[in-house]
């Protein structure tokens, strides 16, 4: 018997082994494909099944045993285990990149998708164009041969495409300056141009808020007294037709007021000379249990939709006078909502339980549930722009990260694996602590973003981040606040820092694009609003004085 149990053991090895090194040849022949370009794929997915797609907890899965696979590969497993966990992990397919540009980041790797290529194509020039400039399409036409072209017609339109428009307009980042707008001596929570850029409004923790006429050189249209504020006006929101402004506190109660005057006085004092109608998001008799943290009007105008620290999504139906709707969203609290695109059907929202969720109200009453959710940040969001086609959204987490989605990406629920890694997290305050995994290659292990950004500070306040104009870059770019001051600008593909505008001393909470003219304005702590443009001269910069700010806010 001996004699036939010792060439069994030796066969057993020798399987052992073969399974082994067939195992590690996909591993290189994948990582050779890596280099090449194509799909990139973690060496753990050729050894067991995808990783935790979670609705509920990313440290919660459920277990899918495969006896006979450990009987026989129980040695094997646990030395390919230490190899993977040696490993750079990224188990999201070749769409997916991982880092972005910035002071101390490593080399971001440009954007491998489709939306690339829809991005490019936002802001490319006609081939008649591109060939008078001897260029290929992809590249850079001089603005002068742009123009020789569009006036001996080699595009055969006789003018400039949208594309082309975006193709000139794009190049003038807005970094020259700044100048001042104003400046208070109280901490500028919001900033934000309406959708046309006539109208500027900026929200002030001292009950102030602004709307600024850009076309009357930015005379004061509407000084507006917040009423019941609670600690600071967190957000602001104008209707699409520019009648009506909302603002909202650490308060169920939004207010509402009309952007005219018949009076012709720009003061707007609640109940005084103006009429600041209270929208109660309140969902019970209580009246006081939760505050609104993000704020936006539908695309007509009709709805508002909240997010709360109730945890709670909120639509509030203007017509009705009351919600409409209520969303038991997160397990934190809602810091972020936005409106997906004009049918106002999709919305995004971003939470402190680290979580993006998408909700689509055509199907929540029979559901009850999100549509899907998507997973990466390792900290609490801030802020949630969407891109408004009803795919693609940005949002700024406090793990120091802009991250680019793909709602396509989300998941619905939870996928059976053996093992779930751990995901990192640490023990901090982001009010007047500083972000322990700084510096530190920290990442959530089953990061379905496409493409990272880093460089900025998310702490102290809820920064926002957004995509730049349509209309003028074609989207091509991505920029936010800071808690250094600055206001960071990235190249979407690339993820490379393309500009940092420095001047303010305190926290950028916010900044706006203007939709049509190389112009941004950021607002900050510091109480100034600057505006920065594109200049073909050096100017002359504004010096701020020091500013100091030694306690914590929301």
């Amino acid at each position: 018997m001996a004699g036939h149990e010792e060439p069994a053991v030796s066969l057993g090895l020798v399987a052992r082994a073969t399974r082994l090194i067939i195992r590690l040849g996909r591993y290189q022949v994948m990582a050779n494909n890596d280099e090449e370009g194509t799909s990139r794929i973690s060496m753990r997915s050729a050894l067991q099944d995808p990783g935790i797609s979670s609705s509920e907890s990313d440290e919660e899965y459920t277990g899918g045993e495969d006896d006979q696979y450990e009987d026989q590969d129980a040695d094997s497993e646990l030395y390919l285990e230490e190899v993977i966990d040696s490993e750079e992990y990224n188990q999201s397919s070749g769409t997916r990149t991982t880092l972005g540009g910035g002071d101390g980041c490593e080399t971001p790797v440009p954007l491998d998708h489709v939306l690339a290529q829809s991005t490019a194509m936002r802001h490319c020039p006609s081939d008649g164009s591109a060939r008078l400039g001897k260029v290929k399409r992809t590249g850079l036409v001089n603005v002068t041969t742009m123009l020789a072209g569009r006036e001996i017609n080699v595009s055969g339109n006789g003018r400039f495409s949208r594309a082309e428009c975006c193709h000139v307009a794009g190049r003038y980042v807005p970094t020259g300056g700044p100048s001042v707008v104003e400046q208070f001596n109280s901490r500028a929570y919001i900033g934000q141009f309406s959708a046309d850029g006539t109208l500027f409004t900026a929200g002030f923790q001292d009950r102030r808020i602004r709307i600024y006429n850009v076309e009357k050189d930015w005379a004061v249209q509407k000084d507006i007294q917040a009423r019941n504020l609670r600690w600071t006006v967190t957000d602001t929101a104008l209707s699409p037709d520019k009648r009506f402004l909302v603002y909202a506190s650490i308060t169920p109660v939004v207010h509402l007021v009309n952007v005219g005057s018949e009076s012709g006085d720009v003061r707007s004092l609640a109940n005084i000379t103006d009429i600041h109608e209270a929208l109660n998001f309140a969902s019970d008799a209580r009246g006081d249990v939760s505050g609104l943290w993000s704020l936006q009007f539908s695309e007509d105008g009709r709805e508002l939709v909240a997010g709360s620290n109730d945890k709670c999504v909120y639509i509030y139906d203007l017509e009705a006078n009351k919600p409409v709707l209520r969303i038991n969203a997160h397990k934190d609290d809602v810091n972020a909502v936005t409106f997906a695109d004009e049918s106002s059907h999709l919305i995004f929202s971003g939470s402190d339980d680290n979580t993006c969720k998408i909700w689509d109200r055509r199907c929540f009453a029979q559901t009850g549930r999100p549509a899907g959710q998507l997973v990466g940040h390792l900290e609490g969001i801030t802020f949630i722009n969407s891109r408004k086609d009803g795919r693609y959204f940005i949002s700024n987490g406090k793990d120091q990260a802009i991250k680019l989605w793909d709602i396509r990406k989300m998941s619905s629920g939870h996928t059976p694996c053996k093992k779930a890694r751990k995901i990192p997290a640490f023990a901090w305050d982001y009010r007047w602590m500083d972000y322990p995994g700084m510096g530190r290659d920290v990442r959530h292990p089953y990061d379905q973003s496409l493409m990272t950004y880093k460089g900025h500070l998310v702490l102290r306040t809820l920064i926002r981040c957004y995509f730049s104009p349509l209309a003028s870059t074609g989207q091509k770019y991505i920029y936010t606040g800071s808690h250094d001051g600055c206001v960071y600008i990235y190249d979407l593909v690339t993820g490379k820092q393309v500009s940092r505008l420095s001047f303010h001393r305190g926290t950028v909470r916010d900044c706006s694009w203007h939709p049509t003219q190389p112009m941004l304005v950021s607002s900050s702590w510091d109480g100034y609003l600057a505006k920065w443009e594109h200049f073909h001269r050096d100017e002359p910069r504004v010096e701020v004085p020091p500013v100091s700010f030694d306690f914590f806010d929301y």
